[in-house]
């Protein structure tokens, strides 16, 4: 067994899946801080020695992001040193014809850890720091279109949000909502009227998004009743959730 070189800090929550069971929890890794993105990445390379200039290195990421998009609009397989992406259809086929339906079929990608990545995740170790607070926390999110709690949502279709404290309140309170930022950290807020708005379940209408991966945030001030917070509590949903083809 390799000997861990870095640990993971982990909370563990109550399990809102298993709601009958009491003494059931899930772990939610404590990030070290903000989503990296390629500008971050290219620090690090920099920082690391590379000879090459920020912008040089920003460019090349950039554009090796952009064709391999491409070549998976394309068909193509792409092995990289973290991953293993492969483009997927699902849904089933039935009838002579076997046409493609999009009412029944979804062109999607699936995503597996590399060779050199599994093999680093055995010098990761786990510290569990204890049950975390009962406190405001979006614990689940199911797309009501499919039923599925596994991340993918329905644009134009409802979500059920549920967890504690993440009413949206106070109604008139400017910056308060649910957003959806997507990965260049745009946000696209809901500005649907809520179906329902309470302290443990809220159901929204997501926006019109386009493809991609999303974090879903709360901004709120509720505390409890008709106690608001002095300042803006902002709640982020551990799961990335994902539209269309980036599912």
């Amino acid at each position: 067994m390799s000997a861990k070189k870095f640990f993971w800090k982990v909370w563990l929550r109550l399990n809102l899946l298993t709601k009958d069971e009491e003494n059931d929890y899930v772990a939610e890794v404590s990030t070290v801080g903000k989503t990296l993105r390629n500008e971050d990445i290219a620090r690090a390379v920099k920082d690391e020695g590379s000879e090459l200039q920020y912008e040089t290195l920003l460019d090349i990421l950039n554009r090796a992001d952009r064709l391999r998009v491409k070549k998976i609009q394309e068909g193509y397989s792409i092995l990289t040193g973290v991953s293993h992406i492969s483009p997927r259809v699902l849904g089933a086929w039935v009838g002579s014809l076997f046409r493609f339906d999009p009412e029944k079929h979804r062109i999607t990608v699936d995503q597996t850890p590399s060779a050199e990545l599994r093999a680093a995740l055995d010098e990761v170790g786990v510290e569990v720091l204890g049950v975390k607070d009962s406190g405001a926390i979006i614990g689940l999110v199911t797309d009501v279109a499919t039923g599925k709690t596994d991340g993918t949502i329905t644009p134009d279709d409802d979500i059920i949000i549920e967890g504690e404290k993440i009413r949206i309140a106070p109604g008139d309170g400017a910056g308060l909502g649910i957003f959806f930022i997507n990965q260049t950290g745009q946000e696209t807020p809901v500005t649907h009227r809520l179906t329902q708005n309470d302290p443990k379940k809220v159901i929204a209408r997501v926006p019109l998004l386009d493809s991609g991966i999303y974090t879903l945030e709360i901004r709120t001030r509720f505390s409890r009743g008709s106690v608001f917070l002095k300042e803006t509590r902002t709640l982020t949903y551990s799961l990335p959730l994902t539209v269309g083809e980036n599912s």
